[in-house]
């Protein structure tokens, strides 16, 4: 049997196993298998974690599909959360989460009261310094899409709608959904080692200000999904760089809102957001 405990940030879920745990184990198959929804637990991922010191940890995330991501916020912020509820942490504590992106220091914001959805925990991550270049990319079909690849220790393909988003609660792009779209891009031959794509929207702001946007995903190695840490903070990064958006720079996704600060190019970049823990088991 393989203990786990599983863990959202807006909704973006993932399964926390410690490296003693997988020991044996294929890691790329036992994530496929965990990660299953109809027939296991189910998760976009799995956070293979070893204790390094106190208050620092190394990770290793793998994908639903078995592949290895370099680093995922969500999944950081994640596991930030289970350290906090192993060590009783307060607020102000900080945890050195080592990630194949690089070190994340992860700082305890607040708690929440536990609700019918588990202990929440507000954490703002040190994402490092992001880095930016406008890229165009052409479709199969032979549209050019004009977007920002941005760096977060993993890939991103940032684009703007703007006028070519249609009426209405969805996301479109020329008429096609974003899902499309963001699937054609992620295995694009410009990108080799594959992309995460985001679908960006501004917001009315009734100050005037842009510091609002919303935001869909789609995942490399996930597919479509409801929140991406490192998704917020690309976005966030091309429209501040790139759009003459503000910060701090709330980004809504379909599943909840994250809050990104960034002084701009060259300097490191700060996501807020939640993380709940969901259980606690055992799995085959």
């Amino acid at each position: 049997m393989i203990p786990f405990t599983k863990a959202h940030a807006c909704g973006n879920d993932f399964l926390i196993v410690k490296e003693e745990d997988a020991e044996g184990y294929d890691k790329s198959e036992l994530a496929q298998r965990l990660c299953e929804r109809n027939t296991s637990i189910g998760a976009d991922g799995v956070e293979f974690f070893a204790w390094t010191g106190d208050a620092s940890a190394r990770i290793q995330l793998y994908n639903a599909d078995g592949s290895i991501a370099e680093i995922s916020g969500n999944g950081t912020r994640c596991v930030a959360a289970f350290m906090a509820e192993e060590l009783n942490s307060q607020p102000g504590d900080e945890f050195a989460i080592e990630t194949d992106a690089g070190i994340r220091l992860c700082t305890i914001r607040d708690f929440r009261e536990r609700d019918n959805d588990g202990p929440s925990v507000l954490v703002t991550t040190d994402m490092d310094v992001p880095e930016i270049e406008e890229r165009t990319v052409e479709l199969a079909d032979g549209t050019e899409i004009e977007g920002a690849f941005v760096s977060m220790g993993n890939p991103h393909f940032v684009i703007l709608l703007g006028d070519m988003i249609a009426d209405g609660p969805n996301f479109f792009l020329n008429d096609k959904s974003w899902e499309e779209i963001g699937e054609e891009i992620c295995f694009h031959p410009d990108f080799p080692d594959q992309t995460n794509v985001e679908f960006v929207r501004i917001m009315n702001s009734a100050s005037g200000r842009l510091d609002q946007v919303q935001i869909r995903i789609y995942e490399r190695g996930v597919g479509p999904t409801t929140s991406s840490g490192t998704g917020t903070s690309a976005t966030a990064t091309a429209m501040i760089a790139l759009h003459g958006a503000e910060s701090p720079l709330e980004v809504a996704s379909p599943g909840g809102m994250q809050t990104v600060e960034w002084a701009g190019p060259g300097e490191k970049l700060y996501l807020t957001g939640p993380a709940t823990l969901i259980a606690r088991g055992e799995a085959w």
